[in-house]
């Protein structure tokens, strides 16, 4: 087995770090970044054409977007993060795409407004706007959670480490999850979880 991953944890590379961790699979880490235009180059693009990261790397595969990585290795290598059954599966599917088109857009735009742009570049009336939108989504999740530990089955899967990746920018955005206690309990138990400290040291 030959894993390896291109990116950087400062970026969705993060949720494929974790998955990896969290799978206990040996791999090599190519530190890959925007910066200096590391993934514009045509090594670089031979992996990923668009030019992004992260890239994965197994067994003769070349592997990008974040979710299809993550939802590829946790069928391939399942230790349990791979729903059991076929309706669970799909949910877990489902709350990966879910993150992916109601949440992520909204929140970068809270990230890259209060903590990435220069301060001279930063809206905060646009970072207001998009927290005012991520309301929805957020009693969503946090009413989908009532009564229950996990967003699928009974124990912690693909779904939780993908959704709890993308509000890994909850801190660094400055959003206040104070109102939504069920998501605010659930998200922290995720991101104390050993594999993501591991993921975040990367």
């Amino acid at each position: 087995m030959a894993i390896t991953l291109y990116g950087v944890a400062v970026s969705r590379a993060l949720r494929c770090l974790w998955m990896l961790e969290e799978l206990g699979l040996p791999y090599r880490h190519v530190q890959t970044t925007f910066l200096g235009g590391g993934t514009r180059t045509p090594e670089h693009l031979k992996l990923n054409p668009n030019g992004h990261i992260p890239v994965l790397q197994d067994d003769g595969l070349t592997l990008f977007e974040s979710m299809a990585i993550n939802l590829y290795l946790a069928m391939k290598y399942d230790k349990g993060l791979w729903p059991a059954g076929d309706a669970d599966r799909g949910r877990a599917i489902q709350w990966s795409f879910w993150g992916m088109t109601e949440v992520e857009p909204h929140l970068l735009q809270v990230l890259l407004n209060r903590a990435m742009l220069p301060p001279e570049r930063r809206d905060e009336a646009r970072a207001a706007k998009a927290l005012d939108t991520l309301q929805t989504p957020f009693r969503i999740l946090d009413e989908a959670l009532a009564g229950r530990e996990t967003l699928v089955g009974s124990a912690f899967s693909v779904a939780d480490l993908n959704v709890a990746a993308i509000l890994s920018w909850i801190r660094p955005a400055q959003v206040d999850l104070s109102a939504f206690a069920r998501l605010s309990r659930w998200l922290t138990a995720q991101h104390s979880r050993p594999a993501f400290k591991a993921a975040l040291a990367k």
